[in-house]
């Protein structure tokens, strides 16, 4: 178990997600990055998908009420046990009274507590995710607070290796444009509906992700996506990694909180295999976009799952030499 002794906005607990009732409304939810949710709990012996604490404002600090193991992934947050540094993408033992402090990032925008046996929180339709327009899910639907209490299933002393890590997705998987991250993207809908010129400027230019962006969406700021004629559109179901574009022509990214129908012409899809990168981008930053067919979409998601499998590895190996 720990307490939280310090937290700014919107820490709370996700999961891979909560699927299945997109058709009664209820959207997603789900870690901004899996894979860094699937790496932290890996290297505990969790389920990649267990719930863990999702930290998108710093600084953060718990103080563990018990012996528990733990693993710090996603943003290089400056974390330290007891003022000791920790490196990113890094599991260790944790004893009872020691003090886990999270500092501003260095690179990426959200970081991941993950612990033994993945935070106990009631499951929800399915799923531990936090929902926090519907208050319901994680610790009482809601961002956690200083001095909340979140237990962990498997608390103690782990019988498994710790103190080591692992090599970060985004040295595993760079992708950049001209030194810009980039995410790859399979043109949608209407993306034939917009002008030429616009549909060049989308791919060529770098695109600012605004202070108006959060869980919810991503807004953009560039070069105007303008149609050929207007549009108006009956409303759809989206998903998240669904890039909309209102009559401003500015686009709209829907990230995991995102409501489950809109009626902006749609005019890509930042592909499943890519949304970490954009969940990990600070806001302020500048990103760029690349253009992808389907079964470069599909081989993406296969490059992510090779180098999971290579992790999974790397742990098995580390067992091994703890025997």
């Amino acid at each position: 178990m720990i307490e939280v002794l310090s937290t700014t906005a919107l820490a709370t607990v996700q999961d891979f997600g909560r699927f299945g009732s997109l058709g009664y409304g209820v959207g997603t939810s789900g870690a901004m990055d899996h894979l860094a949710l699937a790496l932290g709990n890996l290297m505990l012996g969790n389920p990649e998908g267990a719930a863990a604490i999702e930290i998108p404002m710093f600084t953060f600090e718990v103080r563990f009420v018990q012996d528990c193991a733990f693993a710090v992934s996603g943003a290089a947050c400056d974390a330290s046990l007891d003022g000791q540094p920790l490196p990113p993408y890094w599991v260790a033992q944790a004893r009872e009274g020691q003090v886990l402090s999270l500092g501003y990032p260095t690179s990426g925008s959200r970081a991941y507590l993950c612990l033994a046996g993945g935070v106990d929180v009631p499951a929800v339709l399915g799923s531990r995710s936090t929902q926090l327009r519907g208050e319901f899910g994680g610790l009482h639907g809601r961002a956690l607070q200083q001095g909340d209490r979140i237990a962990a299933r498997r608390p103690g002393v782990s019988t498994l290796p710790s103190d080591f890590g692992v090599v970060s997705p985004s040295h595993a998987l760079p992708l950049q444009c001209d030194g810009v991250p980039a995410m790859r993207v399979l043109p949608a809908a209407e993306y034939d509906c917009f002008l030429d010129e616009s549909r060049a400027a989308f791919w060529a230019g770098e695109w600012k992700i605004t202070t108006q962006s959060n869980r919810y969406g991503y807004r953009l700021e560039g070069a105007p996506i303008l149609p050929k004629a207007p549009m108006e559109i009956r409303s759809h179901g989206i998903v998240p990694g669904v890039i909309q574009v209102p009559h401003g022509g500015q686009p709209i990214i829907q990230m995991r909180d995102a409501q489950p129908s809109g009626g902006y012409p749609k005019f890509g899809t930042v592909i499943e295999a890519d949304l970490w990168r954009l969940g990990q981008a600070p806001i302020g930053s500048k990103v760029r976009f690349v253009e992808c067919s389907y079964a470069e979409a599909v081989a993406a998601l296969e490059d992510n799952q090779r180098y999971l499998a290579q992790v999974r590895r790397l742990v098995d190996l580390h067992r091994l030499a703890s025997h």
